[in-house]
């Protein structure tokens, strides 16, 4: 195969499929929840005791995992949640950010949002 050709897939595939690995966390259920869990069992609900996670640490797939998520100018914030954007409620909304300064979300399967922090600025 000519070199320009194999320099021509080179780029296509830096240019092509590198984003696709760098999008980061896409919401999906119990996704990176194992890495956090000791510190999603903490978060409560916006105005209440209840936790925020109800998943277990090791084998079962958690609700709370780190997301993609931006802030318009209105506050609304946006998440991925199992892949798509949606937005956050902003009773799920917590006032605090994550230890590490990502965005995350805790929701169920079927898609209710119990709790949001967004990232610093935006993650």
């Amino acid at each position: 195969m000519p070199r320009f050709v194999v320099a021509i897939l080179s780029l296509i595939w830096c240019f092509g499929a590198a984003p696709a690995f760098a999008q980061g966390p896409s919401g999906h259920h119990g996704q990176g929840h194992a890495e956090n869990h000791d510190w999603y069992e903490k978060l409560k609900r916006p105005g209440s005791t209840a936790s925020c996670c109800s998943g277990t640490k090791d084998g079962a797939e958690g609700d709370c995992r780190p997301t993609r998520a931006y802030q318009k100018d209105d506050g609304m914030w946006y998440a991925l949640l199992g892949g798509r954007w949606v937005q956050v409620p902003p009773r799920a909304v917590l006032q605090t950010l994550a230890p590490d300064g990502n965005s995350h979300i805790c929701a169920n399967k079927s898609g209710t949002i119990f709790c949001f922090l967004g990232g610093s600025p935006k993650s």
